[in-house]
């Protein structure tokens, strides 16, 4: 009886850190994106090869469960393009802009989510749930001006960052719809769509694709299996062993990762409707969370 006991709460206690492990990857990924643009290497490139490459070695690992996957064609299209523009958008407006507004857009997401849900879904709108979107929605109005909000157009990398939540909420329902699909295939269609996004984002984007030197292509191939595929297989891990609720208010440590990492290290600096904007966001974030526990109170580790 003990023995049985204690083995779930194993599991469990395994799947909180490999979640905050991948937060902490998935929190602090601007770094390394930052460091590859400094040598020359722009984002949808890193995209085209390390995310290419991760898919690459989760591949094999999806197409053992084929006869799964394949009567559920359609769902898995829609979290490749989702998941991949999610990814994409998210690594091109962390490359380009700064991290502590990028991330305060994109962790919108729960908010999309709640809506996307109703409409997709017919998930009903609760209490707490339309006081999580009013927090968010005035989170994402201090983070984007306040007053000003309405006279400043949104730069090219704030429309990037918002389009990256909506299709990260996007991709979480068709998750949900196509929940009987193994993680290996889910992280496979979300990391390859990525790859397939940036390229199209190279060959349609304005500036010549540069020719890589030896040290720009080691750099990325690093960055894919020592980055991208422990931060992808870590998250997986973790969400597939707690419940939907548990994960999101761990998830939200990648948001507090990024925000102080880029103020300690990236040099920036927080103003204070960011601050309030991220409080605001956070709290949506939480409450929503919340409502998932709520909503399982029989749901167990497994």
């Amino acid at each position: 009886m003990a023995t049985s006991a204690v083995a779930p709460r194993l599991r469990g206690g395994k799947a909180i850190s490999a979640l905050l492990l991948g937060a902490l990857f998935w929190g602090m990924l601007w770094w390394p994106l930052k460091a590859l643009g400094g040598i020359g290497v722009s984002g949808s490139i890193v995209q085209v090869f390390a995310y290419g490459l991760a898919a690459l070695i989760l591949l094999p690992f999806a197409l053992r469960s084929m006869r799964e996957w394949r009567e559920q064609l359609g769902v898995l299209a829609i979290i490749t393009l989702m998941g991949g523009w999610a990814n994409a958008s998210l690594v091109t407006s962390l490359t380009e802009g700064s991290v502590v507004r990028v991330m305060l857009l994109f962790f919108l997401a729960p908010v999309w989510t709640i809506l996307a849900a109703r409409i997709f879904l017919g998930e009903a709108f609760t209490r707490m749930r339309l006081v999580s979107l009013l927090l968010a929605l005035l989170g994402l109005a201090a983070t984007l001006g306040g007053p000003q909000l309405f006279s400043t157009p949104l730069s090219m990398v704030d429309l990037l960052a918002l389009s990256s939540g909506l299709a990260f909420a996007l991709n979480n329902v068709a998750v949900r719809v196509g929940h009987r699909l193994a993680d290996s295939v889910r992280s496979t269609a979300m990391i390859g769509g990525c790859a397939l996004i940036a390229l199209g984002f190279l060959s349609f984007g304005a500036k010549p694709i540069p020719t890589l030197d030896v040290a720009q292509a080691s750099s990325m191939l690093v960055f894919g299996l020592l980055w991208i595929l422990p931060g992808t297989l870590a998250t997986f891990y973790g969400v597939a062993r707690l419940d939907a609720g548990k994960a999101g208010i761990l998830l939200l440590s990648e948001l507090v990762v990024a925000v102080f990492s880029a103020v300690l290290i990236g040099g920036e600096h927080l103003s204070w409707r960011e601050v309030l904007g991220g409080i605001l966001i956070l709290s949506a974030a939480v409450i929503e969370a919340c409502t998932e526990i709520s909503a399982r109170p029989h749901e167990q580790t497994v």
